[in-house]
């Protein structure tokens, strides 16, 4: 970033594999998944977006990023939990879940209308343990407390993938879910 000359707070994304980095794309924005970041190094990425944006130098240093348990973002979508097909409605009912551990990102509430020409994604459930094992657990508990009626929603998909096997061992790659999605519906 130095090489680049670049100032600001930005993703770059990438494939490691056998000691090779491979680029991807780098976006110079913050990304949606940003509070998984925020939860496992405590650090708040939007104030230091704000900070930088505003003419000051970076608040922390490489060696201040240090990474405690683990985090999980769900992407509660207003979509078909097995079509994907947008599901624009009002929101009938709406209660996110809390506790220890447990940031729910959202601006939706009871009333709320869904758009149908805009991204359909109503809030961020994320997650945070000390291990990969707690933060399933309290990932479970949080996404039966998590209530949105009166659209379709992928809370149901969410709640079938934390209880799955493969999910739970960390048995799975980028065409798991294609799969799994296929066997249910009686496809290949």
């Amino acid at each position: 970033m130095r090489e680049l000359k670049y100032r600001g707070v930005g993703t770059i994304e990438f494939l490691y594999e056998n000691g090779r980095f491979y680029f991807i794309e780098m976006n110079t924005r913050i990304q949606v998944e940003h509070p998984v970041t925020e939860m496992v190094t405590g650090i708040d990425l939007i104030n230091e977006q704000i900070r930088i944006a505003g003419g000051a130098r970076l608040g922390i240093a490489q060696e201040d990023v240090i990474f405690r348990g683990h985090a999980i973002e769900c992407r509660v979508n207003a979509e078909h939990p097995e079509t994907f097909r947008p599901s624009p409605g009002r929101i009938a009912y709406y209660h996110v879940p809390g506790g220890l551990g447990v940031r729910v990102d959202s601006a939706a509430y009871q009333g709320y209308a869904i758009p149908p020409n805009y991204d359909s994604m109503i809030g961020k459930l994320i997650v945070h343990g000390r291990n990969r094992t707690e933060c399933l657990m309290r990932l479970r508990r949080a996404l039966d407390e998590f209530v949105v009626d009166g659209v379709d929603t992928t809370l149901p998909l969410f709640r079938r993938l934390v209880r799955n096997a493969s999910i739970q061992d960390g048995e799975y790659d980028i065409h798991w879910l294609e799969k799994m999605l296929a066997e249910s519906q009686g496809g290949e």
